[in-house]
């Protein structure tokens, strides 16, 4: 029996629609007039549909207020500027570094929190690394005060606010974004720019756990509840762990609502910080001869300091939050963290000068010699004072928390775009791009936070490894703000900078090296795993862009083309979807055809390669279409707004409606009910491809190794059927082989079988094979 292969004009009707022979004619008629009896009325799924709106309520809202700050820009452009002081003032408010009071109370509560906390414990530990309040002389006061004034006028106020914030991209700060900025001056800058960024995720799981229970831990000094805190000495932990717990839990809802609320509250403690410490300066001024640089180098090298060099370790306490300023300049603008930061820098030289006044006021007070974890910070005020200093200080621990959660997810969206990190589901619950909220990396942290108080149970311990992955974070973006400077061409202004802060900041990490083995280990150890994390993903993601092919149409539509009218094999699926990476119009990814060729041939009426790109404005809904000029094969990219939830499902019924309604998608009328509920269109197939290595591959084994743990970390990761809200519709998930050169495997030697002999002689004939048999081999 012959069969003829049908013509084109046999296979295509008017619209386009496939038929194979008169009966399936007959058949498709009686389906589609009994359509209206097989599909119920009533919607039963509740499937998502595309809104007859253009907008939501909340991008109405932020129209509405974009046109009223529209309308009162154009009232002041209208309005001329008073004298110098007006034109100076317009014109910072028209360029990026505009102030609004608003922004500048989210700037209080979420950026100042880690920096806020150091007086907590800085002088603390420099008391205790004297030997006690009773060897605490007035060099040692001046000279420890001498160089806490100069560690935070040079690495904060010079470093990171005068230099670091005027280098942005795109408005975010941070090492990944400075490294965004230099990376094309050479590859090797990615060795800094990793090693930084892990410290500094590495520093913010240990931030929660110092800040936090060295403020509950003030609660100990309250005489009233002395006694409590003695019979329960887990008590201090549980309550430290139930506020870590807590405030995890609300970072869902946004840092801008979270920075409001501590915003007005960081006010109050900063307020406090500067009037407790003028209280206690009193009249003597003479505690300002500190300001003199000459005291703190005195004393650095002087034979009176006990711990040497090492006290640097202590200084260095004051400074641990200036990272925060700069990867959470995306959150809040650099212009409020200008505006802030005199305000913040007061108050902390106040209060740092007003406990080294008390502390030579008392030194020789014998009832404060012998006291165990002598807190100048708590004992300079009177008792009633002290209930409303434990209060706010437990605030400013929480408060220090957020500024490096905030800095943490900012850093792993940065990584993430970097290739460093896998693609992670983001939010964005507040109005800016800055302000995001990563769920994934939220519980990881409030987990290993838990972990290090746990491990290490209070304050003490916790700070032994506190810092040490800091002074990494400092001394790479230092290296960083150089080489950009450098190539800016500054380069006298690099080679200074680079000179003089690397100096300090290399001399801070050795004297934090003396806490390596009480606690500093854990630290480095994070920081290790976070790298090793970050460098494996970003070499698996070179090796496979490496293997990675590409078609053109020319290539791909001649199979494509012959299997879409191959009549004699059914539809796999009316549309098959692919969803990619590639953001390239006018190419196929070989992974796709192999996919539709693999094993059996998936037939479609259409196949479709999706990609999803993510702009930087917050409500962007366009997409572009390329059909190669065919009815069967479309290239779709959509460009979606960070707050758009990637919802390819729903808008791709929409682009499939649109482009039957023109002609450019033959008609898919659907006749049985499906869970889309959409009779317009074809049953819809998602397929998603991931890669893997064949075992003969021809690949070095830092190659394989990294390939293999950047798979192991995407399975943890979490599943892009989630990110993209495929989970409904049953996706395919494909596992294709990693096009790398193999290896040539030796070929097979055939061993000839002996005839089977009776049953008298098997013995014998046994013995007479296993003998032939091992001489042949």
């Amino acid at each position: 029996m012959t069969s003829r292969t049908p013509s084109r004009s046999d296979k295509r009707n008017e619209t386009g629609t496939d038929h194979e022979t008169e009966s399936d004619r007959a058949g498709g008629a009686r389906l589609a007039f009994e359509q209206d009896s097989i599909l119920p009325q009533e919607s039963f799924t509740k499937a998502p549909r595309i809104s007859a709106k253009a907008r939501t309520r909340e991008e109405e809202d932020e129209l509405k207020r974009a046109r009223r700050e529209a309308q009162r820009e154009a009232a002041r452009q209208h309005t001329p500027p008073r004298g110098p002081l007006g034109r100076w003032w317009r014109k910072v408010q028209a360029s990026p570094d505009r102030i609004s009071l608003g922004m500048c109370i989210v700037a209080l509560g979420v950026v100042y929190g880690d920096i806020g906390t150091s007086p907590l414990y800085t002088f603390q530990t420099f008391v205790a690394g004297q030997g006690g309040i009773q060897r605490v002389d007035r060099a040692a006061v001046l000279g420890m005060l001498s160089l806490v004034f100069w560690s935070i006028t040079l690495i904060t106020t010079v470093k990171y606010v005068l230099v670091a914030l005027r280098i942005d991209n795109k408005g975010e700060g941070g090492i990944f974004a400075l490294y965004t900025l230099v990376r094309r001056y050479g590859k090797w800058l990615a060795i800094p720019a990793m090693l930084g960024g892990a410290a500094f995720l590495a520093d913010s799981v240990l931030t929660p756990a110092v800040s936090i229970s060295s403020a509950v831990e003030g609660l100990k000094t309250i005489p009233v509840l002395e006694p409590v805190f003695r019979e329960n000495g887990n008590l201090t932990m549980v309550i430290t762990f139930v506020i870590i717990l807590v405030l995890f839990a609300v970072q869902s809802r946004g840092t801008e609502r979270i920075g409001k609320v501590f915003g007005s509250v960081v006010m109050v403690w900063f307020a406090f910080l500067a009037v407790m410490g003028l209280y206690c300066i009193g009249n003597d001024w003479s505690i300002f001869e500190a300001l003199n640089p000459v005291y703190g180098i005195r004393f650095l090298f002087s034979p009176q300091n006990p711990v040497g060099l090492t006290i640097m370790g202590t200084v260095f306490l004051s400074t641990t939050g200036a990272e925060a300023l700069y990867s959470d300049m995306g959150h809040v603008g650099r212009g409020n963290i200008y505006a802030t930061w005199p305000f913040i820098n007061i108050a902390l030289v106040c209060n740092y000068f007003g406990q080294g006044a008390w502390l030579l006021r008392n030194k020789d007070n014998p009832a404060l010699q012998g006291v165990d974890g002598l807190n100048p910070f708590f004992q300079m005020m009177p008792t009633t004072v002290r209930y409303v200093a434990v209060i706010l200080s437990v605030t400013a621990g929480v408060i220090a928390s957020q500024a490096l959660i905030t800095g943490a997810f900012t850093m792993v969206s940065e990584a993430t775009g970097l290739n460093w990190m896998p693609h992670l589901q983001v939010r964005y619950p507040a109005r800016t791009r800055g302000q995001l909220y990563i769920p994934t990396i939220n519980w990881v942290l409030c987990v290993a936070t838990l972990t290090v108080l746990v491990l290490f149970k209070d304050s003490e311990h916790i700070s032994a490894a506190y810092g040490l992955a800091l002074t990494v974070t400092m001394i790479t973006t230092t290296v960083l703000l150089a080489d950009y400077l450098w190539h800016d061409k500054k380069r006298v202004g690099a080679v200074v900078f680079a000179v003089v802060f690397l100096a300090i900041q290399i001399l801070f990490f050795m004297a934090s090296m003396a806490k390596f083995m009480h606690g500093g280990w854990f630290t480095m150890l994070l920081t290790a795993a976070i790298l090793y994390i970050m460098y494996t993903w970003d070499q698996g993601t070179k090796v496979e862009r490496s293997q990675r092919r590409h078609m053109t149409a020319k290539e791909c539509l001649p199979a494509l083309d012959m299997l879409h009218n191959d009549f004699r094999i059914p539809y796999f699926a009316d549309n098959l979807v692919y969803l990619t990476s590639d953001a390239e119009m006018r190419r196929l990814d070989t992974d796709i055809f192999f996919s539709i060729f693999a094993n059996h041939p998936k037939r479609a009426r259409a196949w479709w390669a999706v990609s999803v790109q993510t702009t930087d404005a917050p409500y962007t809904r366009k997409y572009s279409v390329e059909n190669f000029g065919t009815n069967y094969l479309f290239r779709v990219r959509m460009k979606l707004g960070f707050k758009v939830d990637q919802n390819v499902a729903t808008y791709l019924h929409q682009i499939m409606h649109e482009l039957i309604d023109s002609g450019e998608l033959p008609k898919q009328p659907s006749i049985y009910p499906k869970v889309d509920e959409d009779p317009q269109i074809g049953t819809i197939t998602y397929v998603l491809v991931h890669k893997a290595l064949m075992p003969e591959s021809k690949i070095d084994s830092r190659g394989a190794l990294s390939l293999k743990v950047k798979y192991a970390i995407r399975k943890l990761a979490g599943s892009p059927i989630k990110w993209f809200g495929l989970a409904p519709y049953n996706p395919i998930v494909e596992v294709q082989p990693l096009f790398v050169s193999t290896r040539s495997v030796p070929k097979l030697t055939r061993v000839r079988l002996h005839p089977r002999k009776t049953k008298a002689s098997d013995h014998a004939g046994h013995t007479e094979q296993t003998q032939a048999q091992q001489s042949e081999e």
